[in-house]
């Protein structure tokens, strides 16, 4: 009886009658209050406590603001010469020039306009052809050994290692850009859609099966639903290295395209300009990344959450 009520009173740090229902609470630190207990009770599928969660539209204009201000004084005080690094004004005002002139006979919106459409066109080509190869190596190990051999082989290899081969086999047409950018696309894109397959849960297999599904529906409904954030990022990782392709494709006999406008601007020295050129790419491709973040909140709701 004596080590019971010692044992609590060392437990509440004060005396209570012990067969009483009275609800004793532990001493409290004046001033401090848990984060948690702060907050609303979470629901389930919140990410709350979970690191690198929450808005970053803050920081990240932040960070363009300071680098667009380092640029206009590192320019406006001579720190680095026009040739190397025009001012912001000098390159805002050639893009509106090229954008109501043109530069090497075309415009900015006609450059802009054959650059996505090999980009996008590529995209899409890669897409109808890559996710549905990625899922067949996910779930069979003989179409595995048929491609992963060859996409592992070419995934490593800059573009312009097999631009000559293809510039032999097809020529320097509009084929020959959209099939070197389709293919810069399609090996991350092919990998990101047989990781994700070969990420889902035996266990969610097995439930599937249990409850009378077949191999399709498997594959319809459970592996190719749990493989959709794998895929979405592969999509992001490929438009973007399409896009880095870009310049490499219009290479090749071209007329127009940003790529295309860049290199000839290079060639004159025409810094103003190839700065606005890659400021016109990187908008496009943010641009896309956006999108596809929003599609991938909207389509996969349960990415993080589960």
């Amino acid at each position: 009886m004596f080590s019971s009520k010692r044992a609590h009173v060392l437990a509440h740090g004060h005396h209570a009658p012990l067969g009483s229902d009275t609800q004793v609470e532990p001493p409290r630190t004046p001033g401090r209050r848990p984060r948690l207990l702060a907050k609303k009770p979470a629901k389930p599928g919140d990410t709350f406590g979970v690191p690198g969660q929450g808005s970053s539209i803050v920081a990240s204009l932040v960070t363009v603001g300071l680098f667009i201000g380092l640029w206009f004084v590192a320019t406006n005080l001579h720190w680095i010469k026009p040739l190397f690094l025009p001012s912001p004004q000098a390159v805002y005002a050639k893009f509106v020039f090229v954008a109501t002139e043109g530069f090497a006979g075309s415009t900015l919106i006609q450059h802009t306009g054959i650059s996505l459409l090999r980009v996008f066109g590529a995209f899409a080509l890669a897409c109808l052809t890559a996710i549905p190869i990625g899922v067949m190596m996910g779930v069979s190990r003989f179409a595995r050994g048929i491609f992963d051999p060859p996409i592992e082989f070419y995934r490593p290899l800059p573009p312009l290692a097999y631009l000559p081969l293809i510039i032999i086999w097809f020529g320097i047409g509009e084929f020959s850009k959209v099939f070197l950018i389709y293919l810069a696309i399609f090996a991350p894109l092919a990998i990101a859609a047989r990781s994700g397959v070969r990420s889902v849960s035996i266990e969610q297999i097995h439930a599937a099966y249990s409850m009378g599904a077949s191999r399709t529906q498997v594959v319809l409904y459970v592996i190719l639903k749990s493989a959709l954030p794998e895929i979405f990022t592969g999509m992001r990782i490929g438009i973007g290295v399409g896009w880095t392709t870009l310049v490499a494709a219009e290479m090749v006999a071209s007329t127009s395209g940003l790529g295309f406008m860049v290199l000839n601007a290079a060639e004159f020295l025409a810094s103003d300009v190839v700065i606005m050129g890659i400021v016109v790419i990187g908008f496009f491709a943010l641009c896309f990344d956006l999108l596809m973040r929003h599609l991938e909140r909207v389509l996969v709701p349960w990415k993080g959450r589960v």
